[in-house]
């Protein structure tokens, strides 16, 4: 197979993505610009012309359906020219007669490409990855072959891809570019317009703008972030060694864990720290909490922490107490909409540490619920992806607080004047 032609022509916007000679890309661009197209044909590109023995791509998307959905077609057209291929529909897989594979795949379940490598992988729309995704799987499996990946989509706040888009922008070895809808002349002014009309000016312009400060839709508390972003309680905020610390913890299993650290001064409520990670065991979060310093009242745990790992035949709340953290409290058992409101109700007189809980502040800030794409409809439940941890940390910090005293988990003296 020595020469074969792609039906792909890149629009002009695209040229300079196609001609990059860097290893690694992030690509942020406005919907309908083509980037997974570009990003497909990038692919292709690679699988016939990396010089190495048995080469294999990969697409990722964050979801397998998602995949299957948005990328399956658009590989059998453009790959159908191509003389020799055999198309494995069961695997969403094209295999080459160089030897080269083509794959789909879901970051919902990563665990499929442990063990596998890569010589180049696109990743589109990462900031729905899971956490743990790129660095424990996706990342070691280019190790070996230099592989490239290619980071692809549209702002949804300041998460985990406006953290690879900050980093790109000044990195080695890393092609970055925006693309605005405003700026590129790909789709109609008049069609714009319309559309910043009909979908509200926070959708549009994280939409079709590239903005990653505009206000995410459905999510739970961004009125409330926004109001403290405007007084100001989102700024420096010093331990006060006069002031006792309670932490309260989102426990992962196979999942990150996040924990917030807060001191009460009266009626207010002082957010100094954040720390989430993954992949680690309850030790770690010992030893952090240790090293911080601070000195520690109580720790909020969810009702699961009680339930007994099968492997040691110990609860969390027990492994924590060899470890040396043993002033357990169990957040009360409520719903989760009533906990949501609960922290609401605190927002409004709580101080967060701008620069230690940054990415909790910005968790909460984009915590929403899950979208119904069948129905157009917001479903009644949160979605699960990366703010759920800070989030439902921040909850579990939210009930278990009683005003009175500052008090944990005292019973609650109920007004029954009036109740015969």
């Amino acid at each position: 197979m020595a020469e074969v032609t792609i039906p792909y022509k890149p629009r002009a916007q695209a040229v300079a993505f196609h001609e990059r000679t860097e290893r690694f890309a992030c690509l942020v661009a406005h919907r309908r610009f083509g980037k997974t197209v570009a990003s497909l044909n990038d692919l292709i590109r690679d699988a016939l012309t990396i010089d190495r023995q048995n080469v294999r791509v990969a697409y990722i998307a964050p979801y397998y359906r998602q995949a299957k959905a948005i990328a399956w077609d658009y590989l059998k057209e453009f790959t159908a020219p191509i003389p020799g291929i055999e198309v494995n529909a069961s695997e969403l897989r094209i295999d080459f007669p160089n030897g080269a594979r083509i794959r789909l795949f879901g970051a919902d379940n990563y665990d499929a490409m442990r063990g596998l490598y890569f010589d180049s992988v696109v990743l589109d729309e990462p900031a729905d990855f899971p956490a743990s995704a790129w660095p424990t799987v996706i990342r070691p499996a280019l190790a070996d072959r230099k592989g490239r990946a290619t980071f692809i989509g549209t702002p949804k706040g300041k998460n985990d891809f406006w953290e690879i888009y900050n980093y790109a922008k000044t990195a080695p070895d890393w092609f970055c570019a925006m693309y605005k809808a405003s700026e590129t002349d790909i789709l109609d002014v008049e069609e714009l317009i319309e559309a910043k009309r009909t979908m509200g000016e926070d959708r549009y312009e994280q939409e079709f703008e590239c903005s990653f400060e505009a206000a995410i839709q459905g999510a739970y508390y961004a009125a409330e972030m926004k109001e403290a972003m405007d007084a100001g309680r989102i700024c420096a905020v010093p331990y006060d060694k006069s002031l006792s610390v309670v932490t309260a913890w989102d426990l992962g299993i196979g999942d990150s864990t996040a924990i917030w650290f807060a001191q009460y001064a009266g009626r207010e409520i002082r957010i100094i720290d954040y720390y989430e990670n993954s992949g680690v065991g309850l030790d770690h979060y010992a030893k952090v909490l240790a090293d911080k310093g601070y000195h520690y009242t109580r720790h909020v745990l969810p009702h699961d922490a009680r339930v007994k790992e099968l492997g040691s035949g110990k609860s969390r709340i027990e492994t924590l107490a060899n470890l040396g953290i043993s002033d357990v409290q169990i957040a009360p058992s409520l719903a989760v909409e009533d906990g949501i409101q609960a922290v609401r109700s605190m927002i409004g007189r709580t101080w967060f540490d701008a620069d230690k809980c940054e990415r909790g502040v910005e968790a909460l800030r984009q915590y929403r619920r899950e979208f119904d794409d069948k129905l157009k409809t917001w479903r009644g439940r949160p979605l699960h992806d990366w703010t759920s941890h800070g989030a439902d940390a921040m909850r579990y910090l939210a009930i278990g607080y009683s005003e009175a005293g500052n008090d944990w988990g005292k019973p609650i003296r109920r007004n029954m004047k009036g109740i015969a």
